[in-house]
């Protein structure tokens, strides 16, 4: 991961999609203005924050990233992916998974324990940003996605680069109800209870058909780092983190 910092912000960016024509950034917790539960910069708008400090906290991202027009998904936790065309753009889709072919428009998720995943083909210049948590996992939004993605602009499953932000890590990963929750993902659990849901999530891509050498994980645990808000460490009440990106023109 690379490290980056502009003014009191702090973002981190993948070295898979280095010098490809996109802005992208997992960002942490700090430089914005939100007051404690939710202090800094809180981007979700559902966890108790006053909405003026979560739109502000977003203005600041979307300056940090030189982009004026952004659009969040407002996750479900489901399996829906939609597209952000010159119709809907300024909507706030309820959807996890959001895709768009318009340069300059930021797409954003927010999570606190969920993973944030960025899809972008280079052949087709198409960008999808998605929500998964572990209901994500369960219905299998990474498989949807590369489906959707190919029904909609024709990308092919071995073209995406797919990169996963910062999110709850295996060690912090316990599941006392798998049994009802995660059964079909039994041969992922390490230890009694706990579930290495970065490993289901690489599974599912290839078996979806991204190549293993296309996909990066950020490897870092949201629960186990306070630079991160976490739904779990922080029993419930917390902000949420932004992973955003945005295509930039194709020359």
């Amino acid at each position: 991961m690379i490290t980056r910092h502009k003014g009191n912000v702090t973002w981190l960016e993948f070295e898979l999609l280095a010098g490809l024509p996109l802005a992208h950034g997992c960002f942490d917790r700090h430089g914005g203005v939100s007051e404690p539960p939710f202090a800094t910069l809180n981007t979700g708008v559902t966890c108790g924050d006053e909405p003026s400090k979560v739109f502000q906290n977003r203005r600041i991202i979307l300056d940090t990233l030189g982009q004026t027009h952004g659009v969040v998904a407002l996750c479900a936790q489901g399996a829906d992916v939609i597209s952000i065309d010159a119709f809907n753009q300024e909507n706030q889709p309820l959807a996890d998974g959001i895709t768009t072919q318009l340069p300059n428009l930021a797409l954003i998720v927010t999570q606190a324990d969920c993973q944030g995943a960025i899809f972008y083909d280079p052949i087709k210049h198409v960008l999808g940003n998605i929500h998964c948590g572990w209901r994500g996992n369960v219905c299998n939004i990474y498989a949807n996605t590369v489906k959707y993605m190919h029904e909609r602009f024709g990308s092919k499953p071995e073209n995406l680069l797919v990169c996963i932000s910062p999110s709850l890590g295996p060690e912090s990963s316990e599941f006392i109800n798998w049994r009802t929750e995660l059964a079909s993902f039994a041969q992922f659990q390490f230890k009694s209870n706990y579930f290495d849901l970065w490993a289901i999530s690489q599974a599912q891509l290839q078996e979806a058909g991204v190549l293993p050498h296309h996909i990066q994980i950020a490897g870092i645990d949201t629960y186990a780092n306070d630079n991160y808000f976490s739904f779990r460490r922080e029993n419930r009440r917390c902000g949420r983190q932004a992973t955003v990106c945005a295509l930039l023109p194709s020359s």
